[in-house]
């Protein structure tokens, strides 16, 4: 989300109904802008924990279990800047807006089902120079024309 509380991009791992999940972020919003940078990245919210992380004027944040490691996620979050700002050379909330396809693909590397499955920066950067990792199905051509049985 930016300053202004526009939510750039948003993934939800339960299901909630799309007023609640405007009510969560505007809520989410209202908690973490307004907060002192001496501060922790950590909230107590409901009966989660939001981790955040300001990046010029984006806040990157995750709603997690409160039993959760909170550093973890706050690796997360960093994660998850640096492999944009590689991806797009030097990111910003344009990239966000304009590409949210592509930067679904690249969360949806290493966050699965809403827990964290790679980590290693390394990996991630390996499987985006694969060039069938931003093309849309119809761009792809596949391998197999048919087969018949």
């Amino acid at each position: 989300m930016n300053r202004q509380g526009k939510t750039r991009l948003a993934k939800y791992y339960v299901a909630l109904e799309d007023s609640e999940k405007h009510k969560v972020e505007y809520e989410v919003h209202r908690l973490v802008v307004n907060r002192d940078p001496k501060f922790t990245n950590f909230v107590e919210f409901r009966t989660h924990k939001v981790i955040y992380r300001r990046y010029a004027g984006l806040f990157f944040s995750i709603c997690v279990d409160i039993t959760d490691n909170e550093l973890a996620y706050l690796e997360c979050i960093h994660l998850f800047v640096e492999i944009l700002d590689h991806f797009f050379s030097n990111v910003c909330e344009l990239d966000l807006v304009f590409n949210f396809h592509k930067v679904y693909l690249i969360l949806d590397e290493f966050i699965l089902a809403g827990e964290l499955q790679e980590t290693s920066k390394r990996l991630l950067d390996f499987s985006f120079q694969n060039p069938d990792f931003t093309s849309t199905p119809a761009d792809r051509r596949p391998s197999v024309r048919a087969v018949r049985f």
